[in-house]
């Protein structure tokens, strides 16, 4: 219960300000996020006298708001997108940001857009140009089955386009047990909706035939549709349609068969998990007229939706208004291109989220063994325990739902601290780590260790224990970015 007792011993915004620089030393853009950000402090510490929960004379003393103060006002200036070291063995984490990009592709981005750039403009022809060639040519060799590519902001945004230009006002026939939600409470029949198409549900939840699409077609049919179920698997008494067969009876009827594959497996090599996992080359060779993808899964690039398929049908989507309005930018597209060109080359394990479904178990316990011996090394506080343990690591994003990864974590427990409290400070740090909270320690799971990254896990780890100022050198004869 709150003491009114409590409140006067806060200081005024004025004394906080005062124990400051000097007002003549403070720009006046940044002085104003300093005082925001001191009645924002005091604003927090009325709070917890109201609840109960009352600040100590040293949380009150000026000095001590003052610190505080401009702690908010440093992240208010800096935002509040920060790097997270993950460790929670989920690759393709949505939380997280999806694939990680390469400091490399940053670099060639910034060589190549970071002033001004032929976006939009022939340079040979000295005339307008258009931002959907560039990332076209590198996806038609990426996947040659594909005629033309089209790059729209997410695999969501591909679908509606594709729906939207090619059967709005008109019927779209797609099984029930493909209207699937996509995560984030996103579902696809309403995605479909959106586009102003009049959905045809045919077959069951489990059961849907070839006849069940057939006899949906009609004068108003428009395509005929498939969604992959990539973040569940049905099993048991269950029966569906497979592309080439739906792709056969759209043609029959002079109808496009449209595949919203999602997870966009370009290149399946060294990827265990993957097997089985249709990639776009094999739904548009077995038939299929557009297939749409993220950028963000298991291509491992950008956020992005990639459209791939005949001319014939990417033309509409081309040139249609709303194409305006769900175009990338400039810096995604050359992101997109860095990635592209590494699948080209076959240099997958340049590609980060790549390079962590491809890591054998054996070579993710080799990353534990090697930042454990650092720590060893540095000579680990008393109460700090560290075990080397198996885990099942993900590849999240919603892709591959069934195929856990077999991995390795570090296993960490503090004498005397609750594992979420050691989570808690875990995450507290700059950057923060995220690791896996279970059987009494908070495991993190190295398959998913960035390069460069060991030592930032390796201080964090040393201050859980009180040990804020110490930096481990690394442990000799030990190359901990080995990806195999």
């Amino acid at each position: 219960m709150a003491n009114s007792d409590d409140f006067p011993r806060l200081p005024s915004v004025d004394r906080v300000l005062a124990r400051l620089a000097p007002a003549t030393m403070v720009p006046q853009s940044r002085r104003a996020h300093i005082v925001a950000s001191v009645r924002d402090q005091l604003a927090t510490l009325r709070d917890r006298i109201r609840q109960g929960n009352p600040p100590t004379d040293a949380e009150c003393h000026p000095d001590a708001v003052a610190r505080a103060a401009m702690a908010r006002a440093s992240t208010r200036l800096e935002g509040s997108l920060r790097p997270v070291v993950n460790l929670t063995g989920i690759v393709l984490h949505t939380n997280l940001g999806r694939a990680p990009l390469a400091p490399v592709w940053l670099d060639e981005a910034r060589d190549r857009v970071a002033g001004y750039c032929n976006l939009e403009f022939d340079i040979d022809a000295r005339r307008r140009g258009s931002r959907n060639d560039h990332a076209a040519d590198l996806l038609r060799r990426v996947v040659p089955q594909a005629e033309a590519a089209l790059v729209v902001n997410n695999c969501a945004a591909a679908v509606l386009l594709t729906l939207t230009a090619l059967a709005r006002g008109r019927e779209v026939v797609v099984s029930r047990g493909e209207l699937v939600e996509i995560g984030g409470g996103f579902r696809v029949p309403e995605v479909m909706a959106a586009s102003g198409a009049r959905l045809v549900e045919v077959g069951t939840t489990n059961r849907t035939r070839l006849a069940d699409f057939e006899a949906a077609i009609g004068p108003d049919t428009a395509l005929l549709f498939k969604a992959h179920r990539s973040n569940f698997r049905m099993t048991g008494f269950v029966q569906d349609v497979d592309i080439g067969q739906m792709a056969t009876l759209a043609h029959r009827h002079a109808l496009p068969a449209v595949f919203d594959l999602g997870s966009g497996l370009v290149s399946p090599q060294g990827i265990a998990a993957a097997e089985g996992e249709p990639g776009p080359r094999d739904i548009l060779a077995a038939g299929a007229d557009l297939v749409c993808i993220s950028g963000d899964k298991l291509l491992g690039g950008p956020q992005a939706g990639i459209i791939l398929g005949r001319e014939a049908w990417v033309e509409p989507l081309r040139t249609h208004p709303l194409m305006r309005a769900l175009r990338v930018d400039k810096l995604t597209l050359a992101v997109l291109e860095a990635v592209l060109r590494r699948h080209l080359s076959g240099d997958l394990d340049r590609i980060p989220a790549l390079a962590a479904l491809r890591l054998s178990p054996q070579g993710v316990r080799r990353r534990c063994v090697a930042l454990v011996r650092r720590l060893r090394q540095a000579g680990l506080p008393e109460g700090l325990h560290l075990d080397i343990v198996p885990t099942r690591a993900e590849t999240g994003g919603g892709t591959l739902p069934a195929t856990p990864l077999p991995s390795y974590g570090v296993a960490i427990r503090l004498d005397g601290v609750p594992e979420d409290v050691v989570d808690a400070r875990l995450r507290a740090g700059g950057p923060p780590v995220v690791g896996r909270v279970q059987d009494g320690a908070v495991v993190l799971d190295l398959r998913t260790l960035l390069p460069g990254q060991q030592g930032v896990v390796a201080r964090a780890i040393l201050e859980l224990a009180g040990n804020p100022g110490f930096h481990p050198a690394p442990a000799s004869g030990i190359d901990t970015d080995d990806p195999r």
